[in-house]
């Protein structure tokens, strides 16, 4: 199964603060650890809110939003994808990862969807789309 791991933002990650060298050199052995293992397809640290935009949607209007955003504890601050056996195998390899902020943080691991999931409404005309992009992507 395929898990994204999200690192919840804080005050300190929202005003800009850069992490240590330390976490930097913690960080990057549990990243190998990750890849040794097989796990990290894909990860990333975003930059504070105040550097993005979101586009709101309502019916066909879109709105663009200038960051940064009020609620620092629905924000993203960085993720990893990972390919895991199971949401449990995901929690051990959370609970071994160095605190990713200075201070009390947060991570939340989300399943992604899988082609089952929608059942038949994915018809075999949008898994054929599907594979196509992801092919597409994948040579990128």
């Amino acid at each position: 199964m395929r898990v994204m791991v999200i690192v919840k933002a804080t005050k300190e990650s929202e005003a800009g603060v850069m992490p240590s060298k330390e976490l930097l050199t913690a960080m990057g052995t549990y990243n190998e650890e990750l890849v040794k293992a097989g796990i990290m397809l894909a990860g990333d640290g975003l930059k504070p809110s105040s550097k993005g935009k979101r586009v709101r949607f309502s019916g066909s209007k879109r709105t663009v939003i200038d960051g940064p955003f009020a609620e620092t504890k629905e924000l993203i601050a960085g993720y990893w994808i990972w390919q895991v056996r199971s949401m449990e195998e995901a929690v051990e390899w959370v609970k071994r990862c160095p605190n990713p902020m200075p201070g009390d943080s947060e991570v939340e691991i989300r399943p992604f969807f899988e082609a089952a999931d929608f059942g038949e409404n994915f018809t075999p005309e949008v898994r054929e789309q599907e594979e196509r992009l992801r092919e597409k992507i994948a040579k990128q």
